[in-house]
């Protein structure tokens, strides 16, 4: 097991990785102050590791809400779900909320558990790679709104996340490829030599290899819980971590929540801001081609929706919360490696961005 900490002074917190986690009950436990635990989750989890979580938590009184599963359900009327469990089982302010799923179920448990009675404890339990490399380490928590993604949410730091690798082996491969949209952005961000070692056990990820994905994760989360630690709110450096985010949460938005999986999105949203980069000289065509290509092995989409016009893309662009006094910022590469978050563009690369032809760009990039 390894053991990582995202360091935020009173509120800082460990990372758990390693294989058959779930079932080390003393990891989970000393998490708990309170004997009332409330386990939020999905119908697709749910009788794959429930029972393993309510083995672990013998002793405490604990009330289970299981949800549908689906980015669709991120939502107020399935939040309000959660509180009608909490309340039906009569969870006090000691209660602690475990949220054993992928990102939809960690983002709704965060918020409700920031929600009741003004503030719970709340555990990480991911079981998806996009979660765990990504949404269940930092905090954000929320819902979807029909005009814009995770747009209604609050910061709110778990007491602990514990990632289980043993959870990947029922993961279907297309949530797999999903998270590793979420695994490449850092080593386009920040780490250019992880995008080397990416490209060399592609295959053994995809293939669900245990030392190669526990290294990928624990790689991710150092990153993660560093940028974190440095900005929790999201006041500078930690914008970076929304490399292809603006563009993908675009794509979700019209398309439809649950259409695209998350990181598919973004990866096609990561394509774009590649692109962008390329059109502002920052990136060579071999760089921005070198970031294609490894998002198409792991078996991820790099084409936008041909029915997806520029005109939808900005009106979408325009609610993204990293809009500032009517100023669209978008994150973008300086190099590989290198990630800036800036408004500083001429309009017209950005309107030729959403104008290229990524099927010829993609094409030319293999060749």
């Amino acid at each position: 097991m390894q053991t990582l900490q995202v360091e935020l002074g009173e509120r800082s917190y460990p990372i758990y990785i390693g294989d058959g986690l779930l079932a080390q009950s003393a990891l989970l436990t000393r998490h708990i102050a309170g004997r009332q635990v409330a386990v939020v989750t999905n119908e697709t989890v749910a009788p794959l590791y429930l029972e393993t979580l309510l083995h672990a938590l013998e002793g405490f009184k604990v009330a289970s809400v299981v949800l549908p599963d689906g980015e669709a359900f991120k939502n107020w009327e399935t939040l309000q779900l959660i509180f009608d469990g909490l309340l039906t089982a009569r969870h006090d302010r000691r209660t602690t909320v475990i949220a054993l799923g992928g990102g939809v179920i960690g983002d709704m448990a965060g918020f409700a558990a920031a929600c009741y009675q003004r503030g719970v404890d709340f555990i990480q339990v991911p079981t998806t790679l996009l979660s765990q490399v990504d949404s269940s380490v930092g905090g954000k928590t929320g819902i979807n709104h029909p005009l814009g993604k995770n747009m209604v949410g609050a910061f709110y730091q778990p007491k602990a996340v514990l990632i289980d690798t043993g959870s990947l082996r029922t993961l279907p491969s297309r949530e797999l490829s999903a998270g590793l949209a979420e695994v490449i952005k850092y080593g386009l961000i920040c780490d250019e030599p992880f995008l080397g070692w990416l490209e060399s056990n592609m295959s053994a990820l995809r293939a669900l290899d245990n030392a190669a994905l526990t290294y990928a994760i624990e790689r991710s989360c150092v990153a993660k819980a560093r940028v974190v630690g440095a900005d929790e709110r999201e006041a500078g450096v930690r914008a970076t971590l929304n490399l292809g985010h603006t563009f993908g949460h675009a794509i979700e938005t019209e398309q439809g929540y649950g259409v695209w999986l998350h990181g598919e999105a973004v990866a096609v949203g990561t394509v774009m801001a590649l692109e962008m980069s390329h059109r502002l000289g920052w990136l060579s065509t071999q760089d921005r081609d070198r970031g294609v290509c490894l998002l198409q092995a792991a078996g991820l989409p790099v084409v936008p929706p041909q029915d997806m016009t520029p005109e939808q893309f900005l009106e979408h662009m325009a609610v993204d919360k990293k809009v500032l006094d009517g100023q669209l910022r978008l994150v973008l590469l300086k190099r590989l490696g290198e990630a800036v978050v800036t408004s500083d563009y001429p309009r017209e690369i950005l309107d030729a961005t959403l104008r290229s032809d990524y099927a010829a760009l993609v094409q030319s990039s293999n060749s």
